[in-house]
């Protein structure tokens, strides 16, 4: 049975599942019934940060667009267009054994595409979600179902997968950010042009 989480909260992943390896983080999303006149596109990002916070390069920023990332630890396996449909609209497959050790942790993002242009933001999304399943048995291990209300945020950090004591850990983030994308790149080492 999996672990349901609210913000701010902090669970072992490996300690109580000794032998995890591989896992898919699945991200999920609903748009509300507003009519903006434009599609929703929500976007999920992964970010692979060293003990400072910050990508080692470009190629730790794992999306759609790039997606491999740690050597092939961490694969994104593509974009959902729509969000439509039931379950994970998004999902990053990880093998937590091969996870380069200078990686400390791995930050899921969802963001709205051209948000500011379309004049969407995260008030307009419901339901968003993500979790965490064992790759091997497709056992739901975490789940954590963000409540937040959102207003004028375009990006939000769902999660994050950390290191401690030579364990992985899950920590349910909920943060929302101003400036979509290009915000929470700056925010974690990107150079954005």
């Amino acid at each position: 049975m999996a672990v349901s989480l609210q913000k701010g909260q902090k669970v072992d992943l490996t300690k109580g599942n000794p032998g995890l390896k591989k896992i898919t983080v699945g991200l999920g999303w609903d748009v509300n019934k507003f009519d903006t006149g434009k599609d929703f596109d929500l976007d999920a990002s992964v970010f692979l940060l060293n003990d400072s916070g910050k990508v080692r390069s470009d190629q730790d920023f794992v999306f759609y667009n790039n997606n491999t990332g740690a050597d092939g630890a961490v694969e994104h396996t593509g974009d959902n267009l729509t969000g439509a449909g039931e379950g994970d609209d998004e999902q990053v497959q990880i093998d937590l054994s091969t996870v380069p050790q200078d990686v400390q942790k791995i930050a899921f993002t969802i963001t709205i595409h051209d948000a500011e242009s379309r004049g969407q933001n995260f008030g307009q999304v419901s339901n968003a979600f993500v979790r965490v399943v064992n790759s091997d048995n497709q056992e739901e291990l975490i789940r954590y179902d963000l409540a937040e209300d959102f207003s004028i945020e375009t990006a939000v950090v769902v999660g994050e997968l950390y290191r401690h004591n030579g364990e992985w850990k899950f920590s349910a983030i909920g943060s929302g950010y101003e400036g979509g994308l290009a915000a929470l790149a700056t925010d974690f080492g990107l150079t954005v042009a």
